[in-house]
């Protein structure tokens, strides 16, 4: 058994030894011994906060005060693309009646609008970080709902936590709205501006609208003039006919978008014929798109039958699909405890493992352990998380497993958090502490 948690010296330097690493974490992977899922047995050095160098087990010269870690694999602290904090934990007073996305939507809306004041999405958006923290994540994307009046109110409360949590987890957020609610122009443009101010992303839900084409065209001009990058919810249906990331692809070829493009879920993909997938693959391929999938959310609401009936199909897009075309692909936790997901806490082990059971992330395990590190930090711009190399920050996540059906048979509630070569005590919060924003 590996003897996890370890003792870290408090100045200077180390070394530890043993490390299980995977071959999609690293920048450079000549001279390491893989094995068939990829991980190899590795030194890692680090002096004050950062690593200074990587080597094969078999290479131990100049190694400083080698810490045994006897085969523990380690993964590069989290980057979760996707999730939505302003809605996280409001579950308890206000369920899904039925598990249904229409039965999500209204049951959000309708607490939005009674309750979310600066006070209460703060408190949530705060204990939302805390969990994240604790699971390892180093860099998360939050959605923020911007219908009025709730973009006034929530993205001063972003700037705000974004700055207190400032060297603990790097957050970026993305307003959210319907797109047929950038028919308004004016108010479209508006909430444009908050975004820029916020140093924020440029998003929405697309819909097949009859002038979807024209709103992604404001919405790229838009985002082309104040610089912005792009993140669209895209086709969360099992209708054939959302062919929303089609459009979306065709509008970032038309405009000759440089930005940055993440489009989620595009669950409908899966349901299509195949020549209709190959065409929209090889457009968004093009198009330079990011994709992620949010299967424990997207298994939650797709094909949920109203006569109680057994789901048919597991609501994920066509990953595999996409990482042959070289489509840069992610997974990621989505929401946690509200009524889109009854369930989560935004531990990206468990998006992975799940995400290894529902989209098959194994026989071969290939290079998808990126999707919960090197794949989120290319699709938010990241140049300092999801890769394991010298002169970067000294950011792991160390496990008890030595293989990966030791690591994603048990939830390593027990795992190791390094962040800046530091050892962090971490604690997942306590339900009650949201005990009085649950109250009638």
């Amino acid at each position: 058994m590996t003897q996890l948690p370890i003792t870290l010296p408090a100045s200077g330097a180390y070394t530890l030894a043993n490390l299980r690493l995977h071959r999609s974490h690293l920048d450079k992977t000549g001279g390491f011994a893989f094995d068939s899922e990829g991980f190899a047995l590795a030194y890692v050095s680090i002096s004050d906060s950062a690593i200074t160098s990587i080597h094969p087990a078999t290479d131990t010269t100049n190694m400083p005060d080698p810490i045994d870690c006897r085969g523990a694999i380690a993964f590069p602290a989290f980057v979760d693309c996707h999730t939505h904090i302003d809605k996280g934990h409001i579950w308890a007073r206000k369920p899904n009646p039925d598990g249904s996305f229409p039965g999500a939507l209204t049951a959000v809306g309708e607490d939005r609008e009674a309750n979310w004041s600066a006070h209460d999405v703060e408190r949530r958006m705060e204990f939302s970080l805390q969990c994240a923290y604790a699971h390892g994540t180093k860099a998360l994307r939050t959605h923020l709902d911007s219908v009025p009046p709730q973009e006034d109110i929530s993205w001063p409360v972003f700037e705000t936590i974004r700055e207190r949590w400032k060297g603990r987890i790097e957050l970026q957020a993305a307003c959210l709205f319907g797109i047929d609610q950038a028919q308004d122009e004016a108010w479209f443009n508006r909430l444009a501006d908050t975004v820029a101010r916020h140093r924020g992303i440029l998003g929405a839900v697309t819909y097949m609208v009859p002038d979807l084409d024209a709103l992604l065209d404001r919405m790229f001009t838009k985002a082309i003039a104040l610089e912005l990058d792009l993140d669209f919810h895209a086709d969360e249906t099992d209708d054939v006919n959302a062919v929303s990331l089609d459009r979306i692809a065709d509008a970032a070829l038309r405009h000759g978008y440089e930005g940055k493009i993440l489009v989620g879920h595009c669950c409908s993909l899966a349901r299509q014929p195949d020549d209709k997938v190959k065409a929209t693959l090889d457009k968004a391929a093009r198009a330079g798109l990011s994709v992620v999938s949010l299967p424990m959310c997207n298994m939650y609401l797709q094909d949920r039958r109203a006569d109680a009936t057994t789901p048919r199909w597991r609501g994920v897009t066509l990953l595999h699909e996409m990482a042959d075309r070289g489509i840069n692909t992610c997974v990621a936790s989505d929401n946690t405890r509200d009524p889109f997901y009854a369930y989560g806490d935004l531990d990206v082990l468990e998006v992975y493992r799940e995400s290894t059971r529902i989209l098959h992330f194994d026989h071969p395990v290939g290079a998808w352990p990126a999707t919960v590190a090197a794949n989120p930090a290319q699709a938010m711009g990241l140049a300092d998380a999801g890769i394991l190399k010298p002169g970067a920050s000294a950011d792991l996540i160390l496990f008890r497993g030595r293989s990966l059906t030791e690591l994603l048979s048990r939830p390593e509630s027990r795992r190791t958090l390094i962040r800046a070569g530091k050892l962090i005590d971490a604690t997942v919060p306590d339900y009650q502490d949201l005990d009085d924003l649950m109250e009638p």
